[in-house]
């Protein structure tokens, strides 16, 4: 028989993450990501919607907090970019095409960064998209 709902474990995918071993891995692949990319730190730091000085521990590796589900689904989104990314293109726009200015579509001349940057998650999730649709995947 059916819980009811009230009583129903909450799901998985709404709990902070707070094991560090956990955390580490995913701000390590989150810190990779933006070294690649040639990121500024406060363009890092927008990207995962954090503090300069939050990021300046997590790239030290002294970061001591959890990361909650907006963390986590920005990490998801930057780590899947940089794969696809990394599937798509072979040579300098392997790592280069974040901070490429863009004259396509939806793009207006301004970088993925800057896009990303200005509209969050909604905007990384496009960007996710884009390159996933670029790679013949939908």
């Amino acid at each position: 028989m059916l819980e009811p709902i009230q009583n129903a474990p909450q799901p998985a995918y709404v709990q902070p993450i707070d094991q560090q071993d956990k955390i580490a891995a995913i701000i390590k692949g989150v810190v990779r990501t933006a070294d690649a990319w040639g990121l500024s730190n406060a363009e890092a730091a927008m990207l995962f919607d954090v503090p300069t000085a939050t990021w300046g521990r997590m790239k030290a590796g002294t970061y001591k907090g959890v990361l909650d589900q907006d963390k986590v689904t920005r990490a998801s989104l930057l780590i899947g970019l940089f794969k696809g990314l990394r599937l798509l293109f072979n040579g300098p726009l392997t790592f280069g095409w974040p901070k490429t200015a863009n004259t396509g579509p939806g793009f207006n001349g301004k970088t993925p960064v800057q896009i990303m940057c200005e509209g969050g998650i909604p905007a990384m999730m496009k960007m996710r998209q884009h390159i996933d649709a670029l790679r013949g995947g939908v």
